[in-house]
């Protein structure tokens, strides 16, 4: 009688069906990947040994290890100088899911679905090619698209690795904020040249979804009004206004729209405390909400909150 023929072992990646890929969305190797295959372990650091070279100086010789495991990955710290951040923590060990982002340096990785056929040395040569054709004669630290990593994601990294830095947002409609960070606390921010508060204009970035982020060296500047908040402190009043600003969004008008005093104006402005008159003359003087949030020191949602209120009572109307 014959031995039965040994059983073909599956990877992991065959097991669940599925198989992963490392995708570069920010820094030097931006738009490069690298495959994540069973069996088999990924050294990331600066040697020239490892899997995955990483040649920046905020990189460790030997600075993480990924490994699948059954159907898990697995990211592990080795001791690095600068940190391993997943999702914004810095870890020692943690699971890695679809869709998870990996800092690493100056690099943002996301863990992604896709179809991992290269092997590791294809995708190093593939990784330096990436590199060569991104080199500019002015190199920044870390570039990528805040559709891909999200504009609170971005400062929960710079914030838990304590980045040193100037965080620069280009929108499609010619907008370009700048946020400005020591030691991963932001100290300064500013839209434009509009004159508005620095923390209102943190809030205000965080409602954009489109555009380019590059992470600029920092500039040896002084700042007037300078602030000095943690960027997780930030991040949750922000998010809080943001969640405010959308609700009572489909009340108002386009921020765009005519906004003016009714003549006659019926109700009694006595009727008024110092918040609502003081938007009230801007909204005359200004013409707009947007202007007028604009000019008003008040953050957005406080500023669009008062002029709902006046337009409810009559004391606006929009044309």
């Amino acid at each position: 009688m014959q031995d039965p023929a040994p059983k073909a072992t599956l990877s992991p990646a065959t097991r669940s069906g599925r198989s992963y890929l490392l995708r570069f969305i920010s820094g030097k190797y931006q738009g490069g990947e690298f495959p994540v295959v069973a069996d088999k372990q990924i050294f990331v650091g600066r040697s020239s040994e490892l899997d995955m070279v990483l040649v920046e100086d905020m990189v460790s010789r030997k600075h993480a290890r990924i490994t699948v495991q059954t159907d898990q990955i697995w990211i592990e710290d080795l001791g690095s100088t600068n940190g391993t951040f997943v999702n914004g923590e810095k870890i020692k060990k943690a699971r890695l899911k679809e869709g998870d982002r990996i800092l690493i340096g100056t690099s943002i990785l996301k863990l992604i679905a896709g179809d991992a056929t290269q092997n590791n040395m294809d995708a190093k040569r593939e990784l330096e090619n990436v590199a060569s054709q991104r080199r500019t004669s002015q190199a920044r630290t870390m570039s990528g698209s805040i559709e891909e990593v999200p504009i609170p994601d971005l400062l929960q990294l710079f914030g838990t690795s304590k980045k040193n830095g100037t965080l620069v947002i280009r929108t499609e409609d010619r907008n370009v904020g700048r946020i400005y960070l020591k030691k991963g606390i932001i100290v300064y921010s500013v839209i434009n040249d509009l004159e508005l508060p620095p923390v209102k204009c943190v809030y205000r970035m965080l409602t954009w979804e489109k555009g380019m982020f590059d992470f600029e060296p920092p500039e040896d500047r002084e700042f007037p009004n300078e602030v000095s908040l943690g960027v997780q402190e930030m991040l949750m009043e922000g998010i809080h206004q943001l969640d405010e600003f959308n609700r009572i969004r489909a009340e108002l008008p386009d921020l765009h729209a005519k906004i003016q005093i009714p003549l006659p104006l019926e109700p009694s402005l006595r009727a008024l405390g110092p918040a609502e008159l003081d938007m009230l003359q801007l909204v005359h003087n200004t013409g707009t909400i947007e202007a007028a949030m604009n000019k008003s020191p008040l953050t957005d949602f406080e500023s669009a909150e008062l002029v709902l209120k006046l337009l409810k009572a009559h004391y606006l109307r929009s044309d």
